[in-house]
């Protein structure tokens, strides 16, 4: 295991209801936010209570072992009782074995959540590390019925455009990798691979986070957006969620630009849905989420055909899985199970791999992998970590943007693919 599950950690955990909230972004910390949220509703997080580190090919795994240990020793009070409130960690997993990067679940000290008209704040002490003193007020605080305290909005800081170049795979480059992807192929070494490319900023000093955040709340309010230890983006894609023993997929494969008019728009979603290219792609990603899911739920749906879904700048192909857990897996397990579908690796899973790191001259980090949050009964959500950017502490960010490709991909149209889907992040940044 690659990080203590801090067995002196004994959690004291207090969700309390609150009256209506409005924006929980300007409550964030500008410099390191935490929030997960879709269509206004989610949960924000405030400070760490407890941080949890892993890497490796076991960081899965292990993080699964450490939330069980640290659930075990927390005393949880939550009335509350909806999908993120309670007990919670934000979680970030790093895509590759052998990534540098980090993957961490953050307990914050504080959880502001808003879901179907109900509000609340949770505090998160660690009674091992609290003062006497410290925990002399919080028992007067619980006796006198006194909830915590909502912090107040901050104002947004300076804003701020940056541009972002190419990074370790130039365009030139990225059409060079996809033209070798497509002659492995032929050779029947493999039947997908998911290439990405990289760009690379650098953002003002104190630069506020938010900001960017804010943009991509706004221009993709169907997506999840988020931000877990510096690491920002806005997904479609839902790798898994689990909900009361009801696990739900939502598979994202096969690209179309939107059109400049109706009729066009029309069209390209039409193109996009009989697309044999696209459909094969899409058909790959299906296969390997339900494959992953079948060992442990029962009752597994799929979509017979995938739906084009609508997104501001593009078009996917989607379908959903939905079952019902038979093998009291956690939200922590599955990913486990899921990461890396063919959606963002490709198939076969090991042979793509191999070519991801044959061909990508940078480490992914976090891009691709699991982001989302778990709580204390294991329920969670969790997104692919698509259109996103990572934003170290002396203020570099390196954006990642990928599509798959198969037998019959043309190196320029995957090139601009990739451009259409760095959009939310250069316009949230630029």
């Amino acid at each position: 295991m690659n990080a203590a599950p801090h067995p002196a950690a004994r959690l004291q955990v207090e969700t309390t209801p609150v009256d209506d909230l409005k924006l929980l972004l300007p409550l964030l910390d500008p410099q390191h936010p935490l929030v997960w949220i879709r269509k206004g509703q989610g949960i924000a997080g405030i400070g760490e209570a407890l941080r949890l580190e892993f890497s490796g090919p076991t960081r899965i795994a292990d993080a699964c072992e450490a939330w069980r240990a640290v659930v075990t020793g927390a005393t949880v009070t939550d009335p509350v009782a909806l999908p993120g409130s309670g007990l919670v960690a934000f979680g970030s997993f790093a895509f590759a074995d052998e990534s540098a990067a980090k993957s961490v679940l953050i307990v914050p000290q504080l959880v502001i959540g808003k879901r179907d008209g109900r509000y609340w704040v949770t505090r998160v002490t660690d009674a091992a590390a609290a003062s006497p003193e410290q925990g002399q007020r919080q028992g007067q605080s619980q006796a006198t019925g006194a909830g915590p305290a909502l912090p107040s909005p901050r104002p947004l800081g300076p804003e701020f455009r940056i541009t972002l170049f190419p990074g370790s795979l130039t365009p030139e480059a990225f059409r060079d990798a996809v033209g070798t992807a497509v002659e492995r192929i032929a050779a029947q070494q493999l039947s997908k691979v998911v290439l990405a490319r990289d760009l690379v900023g650098h953002l003002p000093a104190g630069s506020d986070l938010r900001r960017p955040l804010m943009d991509l709340a706004l221009g993709y309010p169907d997506c999840w957006t988020y931000a877990v230890d510096g690491f920002v983006g806005s997904s479609p894609e839902t790798l898994v969620s689990v909900s009361h023993g009801t696990v739900r997929a939502r598979v994202l494969a096969g690209t179309a630009s939107r059109g400049p008019d109706a009729e066009s728009d029309h069209d390209r979603a039409v193109a996009l849905a009989t697309s044999p290219k696209d459909l094969d792609e899409h058909g790959y990603a299906v296969t390997s989420v339900v494959t992953a899911l079948a060992p442990h739920s029962r009752n597994l749906v799929a979509s017979d055909l995938p739906f084009t879904l609508k997104l501001p700048n593009l078009w996917h192909l989607a379908s959903d899985v939905v079952g019902t857990l038979s093998d009291g897996s956690t939200s922590l397990d599955l990913i486990g199970a899921l990461h890396p579908t063919a959606a963002v690796a490709g198939t076969p899973t090991p042979e793509a791999l191999a070519l991801i790191a044959e061909l990508e001259p940078f480490d992914r980090g976090r891009y691709a992998g699991p982001v989302g949050w778990v709580g204390a009964d294991g329920d969670g959500e969790w997104a692919v970590a698509l259109r996103s950017a990572q934003v170290d502490d002396e203020g570099d960010i390196t954006a990642y943007a990928g599509c798959g490709i198969v037998a019959d991909s043309d190196a320029e149209r995957e090139y601009l693919e990739t451009k259409m889907k760095f959009r939310p992040i250069v316009e949230a940044f630029g």
